[in-house]
């Protein structure tokens, strides 16, 4: 085999993770190679994950913004309604986003080289490419986002056709009559409201008591509640049996109390599993996890220090705006580059129905700091602009320190919370005080307004606090 060709940086996966951590490099003045296994760039997340999940969900939104428009319209989906209908859209922003990316891939000088890669040792990468050559690549920083895959339990049968993971679900035909979904977290409940608006009957089966256990509880129950009203079931605390297939016209889920849902498909969607098992690791020396993932301290770097790894391949919760910063941040630290906070001021956004945001401490993570931080609230029927938009259920909460002066985190739940969570992100990160949201000026009607209504909660609790202290 030929002499290995020298880099700088090679980055192993063009997903969000790995473009970030490639332009990062590149941006710095270094040689960059970003390896991929698939034809296109974006990963997962533009062909069978964000992307499509999130055009199908728009889709679902302008059919419920119709219904509600009035009694002018009458208006309902065909029970045959085909999947590739709600989904017409889903090529253009496929490939108008493969395009940005590869422009920006070019225009920073990035080879982007197609095959799969695999560590020879702990500084030579070696790829082989679609017609079986192989080349070896070395570099000073080498950068592990290869992403994840639906992890699938052995006692559940998938086969893509009746049992569907979250990478095959969209490519059933038709739209389903019924579907249960197994599996609460941020995939789950996502496609599950998204299912309920275009009114399929959608159980939602969960071991824990509620979902979204790392979200602010009132915002997971508001969800729940919405979620509801669609017409949707959710079944916490359960444990699945059996799943089986009857051959017939249903798949039949036995729950541990002798529940029996039948449905016409079901989609599992107990989380992800990294895809590490194609790039030897061993030969670099790379530590893997008992839960599969690669352990990394806050600047992504494993135990072997010119190897980072980032995205999915960390673990949960697996979001596209925490795999970029990883990438942004693995490749500076590397370089010795000022890194900044931004890691700590990382906003989750989940695209249920309604939406779902955070962004710092919420009730919980503040109560357990602070003796009684002071909470606000500003629910969403009081808010002209979600009146006028038909979509008055929401609530945003802001926490503050115990003097009521301090932004502590924001949580929302609603429609636009996840644009909404951005101006709670800027004001943590600037040092806002709360009485700053008294004193600026929001257009009105605007969501916005819902930051102006929390804060008065807040400094009007602040100001009973003191008058009862005085007292």
């Amino acid at each position: 085999m030929s002499t290995p060709v020298a880099f700088d940086i090679v980055v192993i996966g063009a997903g969000p993770a790995g473009q970030k951590a490639a332009v990062q490099g590149a941006k710095a003045g270094k040689r960059v190679a970003l390896i991929e296994r698939e034809r296109g760039i974006g990963g997962s997340c533009v062909y069978r994950g964000t992307i499509p999940s999130k055009t199908l969900r728009e889709s679902a939104l302008h059919l419920d913004r119709l219904k509600r428009a009035g009694e002018a319209f009458q208006f309902s989906l065909k029970p045959d309604t085909q999947i590739a209908t709600l989904l017409n859209r889903l090529e253009d922003v496929v490939q108008a986003h493969d395009s940005f990316m590869s422009r920006q891939l070019r225009r920073n000088g990035i080879s982007l080289l197609h095959g799969r890669a695999r560590f020879a040792s702990e500084h030579i990468v070696e790829m082989q490419s679609v017609d079986g050559a192989h080349q070896q690549f070395t570099a000073g920083t080498i950068v592990v986002a290869t992403g994840s895959r639906p992890r699938n339990p052995k006692e559940i049968p998938v086969d893509h056709e009746h049992i569907l993971d979250s990478d095959s679900l969209l490519s059933m035909i038709y739209l389903p009559q019924s579907l249960a979904v197994v599996g609460g977290g941020v995939i789950g409940c996502e496609y599950a409201s998204i299912f309920a608006l275009l009114g399929v009957e959608v159980t939602l089966i969960d071991r824990a008591p509620y979902p979204l256990q790392f979200m602010d509880r009132e915002l997971v129950e508001q969800f729940v509640k919405g979620f509801e009203q669609q017409g949707g079931h959710y079944l916490g605390g359960q444990h699945i049996e059996q799943v089986q297939w009857n051959e017939v016209a249903h798949v039949a889920t036995k729950l541990s109390d002798g529940t029996i849902i039948n449905s016409e498909k079901m989609l599992v969607a107990l989380g992800r599993q990294a895809n590490i098992e194609d790039l030897n690791l061993s030969a670099a020396g790379i530590i893997v996890s008992d839960k599969g993932v690669i352990p990394v301290n806050q600047y992504c770097q494993t135990n072997v220090p010119h190897i980072y790894a980032v995205g999915d391949m960390v673990g949960a919760p697996a979001l596209a705006s925490k795999a970029m910063e990883q990438g942004r941040r693995a490749v500076r630290h590397a370089l010795n580059l000022p890194i900044g906070d931004a890691a700590s001021t990382i906003p989750l956004g989940i695209y249920t129905i309604p939406e779902m945001a955070s962004i710092g401490l919420d009730e919980m993570g503040a109560r357990e700091r602070y003796r009684d931080p002071l909470i606000g609230r500003a629910k969403f029927e009081e808010i002209a602009r979600a009146q006028i938009s038909g979509a008055g259920y929401g609530l945003l909460k802001m926490v503050a320190d115990p003097a009521g002066e301090q932004l502590l985190g924001v949580q929302v739940v609603g429609d636009s919370a996840t644009e909404l969570v951005h101006l709670g992100q800027l004001a943590i990160q600037s040092g806002a005080t709360i009485e700053s949201f008294i004193d600026n000026v929001f257009n009105f009607p605007t969501y916005t307004e819902a930051y102006r209504i929390a804060a008065l909660d807040i400094l009007g609790q602040a100001a009973q606090r003191r008058t009862a202290k005085a007292a």
